[in-house]
């Protein structure tokens, strides 16, 4: 669906056409080097948030965003933004992939070491 928005200044398009899943990585990501200090986020990442945001949180054409992206970075999605998304899900509001579920699975320490791999894998990828 394809939106005008009006507003102040002038007319916005949006296009919130939903993207055929194919579940394909939607952008390429430089992959780092596991040290023993994220090793658990990564592979609580791996077994839990991978089968949508893809390998190495490149995202998932038509299934789910990439967590690598500018729009993740520190200054405009605060470390506790993944801890509410995992823990009570978030509406859609970037991307056209519909709101995201809850992830009962993971829990606030896991969380935190999730994070941390991200904001590592995000500083390698030139996101800070």
């Amino acid at each position: 669906m394809v939106l005008l928005v009006f507003g102040l200044f002038g007319v916005v398009i949006l296009d919130r056409t939903k993207p055929e899943p194919t579940g394909e990585s939607m952008i390429e990501v430089v992959p780092i080097v596991v040290s023993e200090e994220i090793m658990e986020g990564k592979q609580t990442f791996d077994e839990n948030c991978a089968a949508c945001h893809g390998k190495n949180a490149a995202g998932r054409q038509g299934i789910a965003p990439p967590l690598i992206h500018r729009i993740y970075k520190p200054s405009h999605h605060a470390d506790i933004a993944f801890k509410l998304a995992a823990q009570v899900g978030v509406r859609s509001h970037h991307w056209p992939f519909g709101d995201m579920p809850p992830v009962p699975s993971v829990n606030e320490d896991d969380m935190v070491s999730v994070i941390t791999y991200l904001r590592k894998l995000q500083v390698a990828n030139g996101i800070e």
